[in-house]
């Protein structure tokens, strides 16, 4: 307990008088008592004794101090509501709850998806003129500050999502756009039958940006936390991981296969009629999907955020970041498109970059369309 220095208190007229008062009615008292004693020294020697031991008390009774009449002010008193444990002190305070540290991974169920935490920062959203492959909407540049938040370290599977359907008897749609004989073209099916082999470790695709709008508000349910898809800016800010080069791991694109999974020379030789595709000068060995997490992570700890399959965001797209927010929210708008990142297994160089924007109509499906997931924090 902390201790006070109580001094010398200075004390009004009134509480002096008090004390004066008090001390002469103490001597009058033991005054009084000694003079009966005398008279009755002829009384029986028991009660004498009695007499005396009364005395004796009244002498020791100590009389108040002037600092005992009157507390200072500054000495509080310990409030009723303040627990004292057994040994006198104060009990501790309850901890204060505080964001996960950056880097920090985390379940909130055993089958919900890992999700890494993203430390707060600031970065340049958009490309330079002098960017390869640079479109007009990845512009002007501007300086955007990002709160810390947690993001899926992969894309959502096949596999978590098929367990929100099963639970929820969720449906998908019986349409998506599929790339078969050389074509794409609209075909009856949905997630379930993509023309290509999956399994449950491998990114969800044929997906709208309802359907993943779908599975955050389910998982929001089932965890108690809040669950949604990222922003734009969220999304660029962490798939970047504190670089400036067109991609996380550099300019170059011929190393993308050790990060990525893009349209490369495996695509090009076992998918009918990519031959004429224009692919990255490498081999990752997955024509279509990967599983998730094959490849490289970025700074941040995120797998396949570019390459495999593209990643819808929150916000509506517009064709410029005039008067875009700095601060790192979603962007809204009339909603009639809504913006995709980070290309796929079926695109070239100049589309799997940090700042290539993509956007569809948020009811279309594509086999190559998925999503990941972020969470608020703490």
């Amino acid at each position: 307990m902390r201790k006070h220095n109580l001094g010398k208190p200075r004390l009004s007229g009134r509480s002096s008088l008090q004390t004066r008062m008090a001390t002469l009615l103490y001597i009058k008292i033991i005054n009084l008592i000694w003079a009966f004693l005398i008279k009755i020294r002829q009384a029986p020697l028991h009660l004498q004794f009695g007499l005396s031991i009364i005395t004796f008390c009244l002498i020791w009774i100590p009389i108040p101090t002037e600092a005992q009449l009157q507390m200072p002010a500054s000495v509080k008193k310990i409030p009723p509501k303040t627990k004292i444990a057994k040994s006198g002190k104060a009990a501790k305070p309850s901890k204060v709850a505080h964001a996960p540290k950056a880097g920090h991974i985390f379940r909130d169920c055993p089958k919900c998806p890992e999700m890494v935490v993203i430390p707060s920062g600031s970065f340049d959203m958009g490309s330079p003129n002098s960017e390869a492959g640079r479109s007009d909407d990845e512009g002007p540049e501007h300086h955007v500050d990002v709160a810390t938040f947690a993001m899926g370290k992969t894309e959502i599977t096949r596999g978590q999502f098929a367990a929100f359907a099963n639970v929820t008897n969720y449906s998908s749609g019986d349409k998506c756009w599929t790339l078969e004989k050389g074509k794409m073209e609209e075909r009856d099916g949905d997630w379930r039958k993509l023309r290509y082999g999956q399994e449950d470790n491998y990114p969800i695709g044929c997906m709208n940006w309802n359907d993943g709008k779908a599975y955050a508000e389910w998982l929001s349910r089932k965890t108690g936390k809040k669950y949604r898809l990222p922003t734009e800016a969220e999304w660029e800010y962490a798939t970047r991981g504190n670089t400036r080069t067109a991609r996380y791991w550099g300019n170059g694109s011929d190393e993308a296969c050790e990060y990525a999974n893009v349209a490369d020379k495996t695509a090009q030789a076992q998918i009918h009629g990519a031959s004429s595709w224009s692919v990255f000068n490498c081999t990752d060995g997955f024509a279509y999907t990967a599983p998730v997490g094959s490849f490289k992570a970025n700074a941040f700890g995120l797998h396949d955020m570019l390459g495999n399959v593209w990643e819808w965001t929150e916000d509506s797209y517009h064709d410029s970041y005039k008067d875009a927010p700095t601060d790192g929210s979603a962007w809204q708008g009339d909603g009639a498109k809504r913006v995709l990142r980070g290309g796929s297994w079926n695109n070239s160089p100049r589309t799997v970059r940090a700042a290539m924007r993509n956007s569809y109509k948020p009811k279309l499906r594509y086999s190559f369309y998925g999503f990941r997931v972020v969470r608020g924090l703490p």
